[in-house]
């Protein structure tokens, strides 16, 4: 949001501004598909990667834009110390593409769509062509890649807009507020649910992008599932996280968890367990969540949740990491 605010501003102001974005990413590639920044002679916003190739190709754009240039052109940048052609600089190994779009006055409708459609949390695409400038256009296939690059003279990319992945937080006290700051940094759409009407820490929750009151017995009905649905239970006690608990376990989720004390998960999970509860449902259960970093304050909890969380999202779906699947 802060690349396309960046260069909606830019073009209002009649400022030139160019895009840079990575189309394409293998190997050790600092930069990844879709990662973006807009770029002015004097500001900029977001990141393609950093180092001395973010470095370079920015003072490009800078020049491209004083010279009143305005033809898209994809760079390859070869991370390799050795490589014949297009070394970008760094030795992280890996490559990428990288797209420079110079922005004219009239992209300005585009790049205002491109804001409507991520506040709106989906069902939008962002494209750009040899041909064309950017444009937005309805997400209709809902099995499609959440990007696409064609690489060539006619080349083409577009990607999904909005967030692909979704975290849901059951709880909204003290660690759930924590964790919805931690958490709006590192591209999760954000819903906290709490069956408490007057819970100061849900109502003036900032971070979280959607807050409900729900009771927790009716949770199945209310979290979504799929394989990019997270989900952590954190009520106010024992008895409430055994009932969200329970409407959870068989949810298709690619992570559910429980915070809490060893002991009590350990309680928990026998109790279950004595109910005839599935063994395998049980297993896929990280619980206690969190790395074990002795967290002891909401924002070190915090901070230990989302670690294990960017640990499950940046593996392999159905990798098994120190015991928990």
């Amino acid at each position: 949001m802060l690349v396309w605010k960046h260069a909606a501003a830019s073009l209002r102001a009649g400022i030139p501004v160019a895009l840079l974005c990575v189309v394409r990413s293998e190997g050790s590639s600092p930069g990844r598909q879709g990662f973006k920044m807009s770029v002015t002679a004097t500001g900029l916003a977001g990141s393609i990667g950093g180092g001395i190739m973010e470095h370079k190709l920015v003072e490009l754009a800078r020049a491209w834009l004083r010279e009143s240039n305005y033809t898209p052109e994809i760079r390859r940048q070869v991370h390799r110390a050795h490589a014949r052609t297009d070394r970008s600089g760094m030795i992280c190994s890996g490559e990428q593409e990288i797209l420079l779009l110079p922005l004219r006055p009239e992209h300005l409708p585009s790049v205002e769509a491109c804001k409507r459609a991520l506040r709106q949390s989906g069902g939008f695409r962002w494209v750009v062509t040899a041909a064309d400038g950017p444009r937005v256009v309805a997400d209709t296939d809902a099995g499609a890649p959440l990007s696409r690059y064609q690489p060539g003279e006619n080349w083409l990319y577009e990607e999904k807009m909005g967030f692909r992945d979704h975290l849901t937080i059951v709880g909204g006290g003290h660690v759930g507020l924590a964790l919805s700051r931690v958490l709006s940094t590192l591209d999760f759409e954000i819903t906290v649910f709490d069956d408490r009407p007057a819970l100061n820490t849900h109502l003036l929750n900032p971070y979280a992008h959607h807050k409900r009151i729900v009771s927790y017995d009716q949770l199945a009905q209310e979290v979504p599932q799929g394989p990019y649905q997270y989900v952590v239970i954190m009520t106010v006690g024992y008895r409430t996280d055994a009932i969200a608990l329970r409407q959870l376990l068989h949810h298709q989720v690619r992570y559910l968890g429980v915070l809490g004390s060893s002991s009590k998960i350990s309680h928990l999970l026998q109790e279950l367990q004595a109910a005839g509860t599935d063994e395998a449902a049980l297993g896929r259960v990280h619980a206690p969540i969190g790395l074990p970093i002795h967290s002891r304050t909401p924002e070190e909890i915090a901070i230990s949740i989302a670690a294990e969380l960017i640990r499950v999202r940046n593996g392999v779906a159905g990798d098994k990491v120190n015991g928990k699947w």
